[in-house]
Formats: structure tokens, sequence, C-alpha cells
């Protein structure tokens, strides 16, 4: 290594155009010339420069014709940061009540029915052995509340999304139509209430579970509106309270 440095050295700490004079009847062999891609002082990055392929593939020829006294390090830094708004996202976590659960239910209501309390977050489907299934969801925000009796009138897969004219009027950043999709606000399934605007509907947006937040619809996390999509039938009860 000492050997090497010694050689290579007065290339590098010399004048740009200083070499060795070459002899007679022979021809003077290219000056190594100090890689720009250094990074430490330390790491000595030495290359042949060849101007005859240098335009076509400087990459291949860097490679091809480097001389590496130590593996080139990439930084941490370097890597692209994963946005902001994406690791803040991925720190929510819904609260461990707002998961899915079996609990005892002795109220009036009839298997199949479904029964949401917005108060709590809670949705319930009545079972015919004594109990419920519970369901976290996000309920409507302030000034969207509401309650009610309807049936379920129709459900749909991962369905299209088009916000009413009154949503659009309070947010003209939305789009008259929004095919479904894995970005689609209405999430993987959807149980359409009555004739009413609102639905039940699954969400992009698992972390705001538990929360107030919709225009009045009940979301539920993916994974949970395709399981209630399965047990409840077009037709079935749902009483918000």
């Amino acid at each position: 290594m000492c050997a090497l440095l010694a050689m290579v050295m007065p290339a590098v700490f010399s004048g740009a155009g200083a070499s060795a004079p070459a002899q007679a009847g022979q021809v003077a062999p290219p000056p190594l010339v100090l890689s720009p891609n250094l990074t430490e002082p330390w790491v000595m990055q030495l290359r042949a420069p060849n101007t005859r392929n240098a335009r076509q593939a400087p990459a291949r020829q860097a490679t091809r014709n480097g001389v590496w006294l130590r593996p080139q390090r990439v930084s941490r830094r370097q890597a692209a940061p994963e946005p902001r708004r994406l690791q803040q996202q991925r720190q929510r976590k819904i609260a461990p009540q707002f998961l899915p659960a079996i609990v005892d239910y002795a109220g009036p209501h009839k298997p199949g029915t479904i029964v949401i309390d917005t108060n709590a977050r809670f949705l319930f489907l009545v079972q015919n052995d004594g109990t419920a299934r519970r369901y976290g969801v996000g309920v409507g925000k302030p000034g969207f509340e509401w309650a009610g009796s309807h049936k379920v009138t129709r459900k749909a897969e991962w369905p299209d999304w088009r916000p009413p004219a009154a949503m659009r009027k309070r947010r003209p950043d939305l789009p008259k139509f929004m095919p479904g999709g894995p970005n689609n606000p209405m999430g993987a399934r959807a149980l359409y209430l009555g004739s009413t605007l609102y639905r039940i509907h699954g969400s992009n947006e698992p972390w705001t579970i538990g929360h107030a937040v919709s225009s009045g619809c009940i979301r539920m996390r993916n994974e949970d509106v395709v399981d209630l999509y399965e047990r409840v039938r077009v037709g079935a009860t749902v009483h918000v309270i």
C-alpha cells in the first residue's frame, strides 16, 4: 500500500499537466487523475482517463479502468427519505378497543341487524347466539352527525366515488368522479343505506377509525368492512344512534 501511494501521490498533488517525460520512441502513459466522486479524504479513487470512449460509456469505463484502493461506501444520507406525511401516518395506530371483538348482546334487535353507536364509535352486528361482532368505526365530524334507521339497499366491491355537489362546493379540489381502487376514499367495500347519501364503507386512512372525521358516512378499516360485507345481506336493518 505504501509503495502504491508513493507512486500516485505526485499525480494527486502536482499540477494538472504534470507527468513523467517520455523517452524517445515511447508514448507517455496517460496521467492518473483524482476521481470527482471522492467522498472522504482517506478514500483514494484513481482512474486512468480514456478520452476515446469517455462520452459513449463513462460509467462503464470508470468501472473497467478504475483502480479502487477501498470500496466506495454509500452514505445513508444519499437514500431518498420517506415523505414526512407517510412517516406520520405510519406512526399512527388504532387504539386497541377499536379492533374487532366478540361481545355479549342482550338488546332487542334480531340477528343480522347492524347497530352503530356514533358516540362510542362502534358498529355492532347482532348474531344469533347472544353475542355481537363489534368493529371500530369513524363517524361524522361536528356538524355532520345524524341518527336514524335504514335498510341496506345495495352492496359494492371497490366502489366508485362521486362526491355529492354539496361536498364539492365545500371542497372544490375534489374530483367529480374517482374509480374504485386502493386510493379511493370509499375503500374496499360499501353498504348503501336507503335513499340517503350515507354509506358504511372502507377507508384508505385506517388511522381515522375511532374519530369523528367524515361527512356523515360510517367508515371502517378495509379488512373489517370486507368481513362485515360477507356477513350482511341486502335488506338488513341499520340503526344509527
